[in-house]
């Protein structure tokens, strides 16, 4: 199948470019190579598919309808896969237009685009965030989100919502997918687990939020290309959906939790430097993964250890000086 996919240098992007071509797509990867950090690094995450006739990188903005009118009449396309976003939530408070334009325009621009092309299977991220300080734990897809707490958050669930509408519309078979903090190699380095292994690396403070009790639920990163070839498997094989699913680990673990283990497998102690909690920070995260394993059958098989091993196996083989 032809796939399309946004943000597809990025982190998770770059990994499930990889994928999609071992298992014989035709993958073309959309992305702006924005400076939100190192483009040299996104360049470096898709450079070994360059001359590969199964890849075509097509570089430009979500923004721009022009551009895309061009990709989608050049192209055909089975399915997009919508991952490109201005990501954080802090720098959203920074920059909130910013935001809204990428994510919300950006994500209406390509549902014109499939609705004017006739592209009937849509996969886009969505995000823990959308959750806020939820009471209820763990986080069901069923859960009110009407309450988010930064700009980032706000525009992945407009993105939830006016996906329904295509969907309603115009007969977009649509998964949402709620990511719950991703990681693994090709991390985005501004990053918790990667900033701060190159910070403990190093031997410099790492900024060390409230009092170490934040919980996180930390998804290794082929945890969540399984979970997207799942979806993929079902959109291709099921009419009329529109879903909303949770892909987490369905555990938790604090940020004290989060550096002791970076320390063990690092062989270096953290310099602690102790600061006031952040605004738009939730304090905790933590994915009810039932319906992902009923309806995908998604099943997460790697523990916090075993990934933050495998993470600092790839910064040691990639990243040391």
């Amino acid at each position: 199948m032809n796939i399309l996919v946004t943000g597809g240098a990025g982190f998770i992007g770059s990994n499930l470019c990889d994928f999609l071509i071992d298992a014989g797509h035709k993958v073309y990867n959309l992305d702006n190579f924005n400076d939100f950090y190192d483009p040299i690094i996104k360049r470096r995450n898709i450079e070994h598919h360059l001359h590969n006739p199964n890849y075509v990188l097509l570089e430009g903005d979500i923004r721009d309808e022009m551009f895309l009118d061009k990709v989608f009449a050049q192209h055909e396309f089975g399915m997009v896969i919508h991952l490109a976003a201005m990501a954080g939530v802090r720098p959203s408070i920074e920059n909130p237009y910013l935001y809204e334009t990428v994510n919300v325009l950006g994500t209406i621009n390509l549902l014109e685009k499939c609705k004017a092309k006739g592209v009937r299977k849509f996969i886009c991220a969505s995000s823990s965030s959308v959750y806020g300080n939820n009471k209820k734990i763990p986080f069901a897809e069923t859960d009110i989100v009407d309450f988010s707490i930064s700009p980032y958050a706000s525009t992945k669930k407009s993105c939830e919502v006016t996906s329904h509408v295509y969907h309603k519309l115009y007969g977009i078979d649509i998964v949402l997918l709620r990511f719950f903090t991703v990681y693994g190699p090709r991390q985005r380095p501004d990053l918790a687990i990667h900033k701060f292994t190159q910070m403990i690396d190093k031997g410099m403070p790492i900024p060390f939020y409230g009092d170490g009790g934040t919980k996180r639920d930390y998804t290794y990163i082929d945890d969540i290309i399984d979970g997207i070839n799942k979806t993929i498997n079902y959109l291709s094989n099921n009419e009329n959906v529109y879903e909303i699913i949770n892909l987490g680990e369905s555990k938790t673990i604090s940020l004290s939790q989060m550096v002791s283990t970076l320390e063990k497998h690092i062989g270096k102690n953290a310099i602690i430097n102790k600061m006031e909690n952040q605004p738009g920070d939730v304090y905790q995260t933590f994915a009810d993964i039932t319906k992902a394993k009923e309806l995908i059958a998604y099943n997460p098989v790697t523990n916090f250890d075993t990934g933050i091993k495998k993470f600092i196996s790839w910064y040691d083989s990639t990243q040391r000086d």
